[in-house]
């Protein structure tokens, strides 16, 4: 079994690999929105799912990310207040996925990877400064 420290980098090293991948895919040539789309709601949900490790919260099955970061505001504060900003991304770990619904634009795929890398430095900025 992982300890706790351990646990919180494993989830923060995939988070990290999928902002890296949703901004690389939005500065492509040509790029894939879909997927750059649903690997910014990806980092934020590992992120926030490393916040909770920290707190010894074991993260629940889900990709509500509104719900995610309340659960662990109740350890870092700050967190609830960027539930409007993730309603943006939750929808982009199905939606993405499946062709029945819209492309998201360039645009939006964009405004997705910059409130990703936000949540992500914020939650990196506070378990750095807090430890395991």
């Amino acid at each position: 079994m992982k300890s706790r420290g351990d646990l919180i980098r494993g989830w923060l090293t995939k988070a990290d690999h999928d902002i890296a991948t949703a901004r690389r895919e939005v500065e492509s040539e040509n790029p894939l929105t879909d997927i750059a789309c649903f690997h910014a709601q990806q980092a934020v949900e590992k992120a926030l799912k490393a916040a909770l490790a920290s707190q010894g919260i074991t993260p629940p099955r889900t990709h509500v990310l509104e719900d995610l970061a309340l659960l662990a505001s109740q350890g870092i504060p700050n967190l609830a207040s960027l539930t409007t900003e993730l309603a943006q991304l939750t929808p982009y770990a199905v939606a993405t996925r499946y062709p029945e619904f819209a492309e998201p634009s360039l645009r939006e795929a964009q405004e997705a990877v910059d409130i990703a890398q936000r949540v992500l430095e914020r939650i990196e900025d506070t378990l750095c400064h807090k430890g395991p």
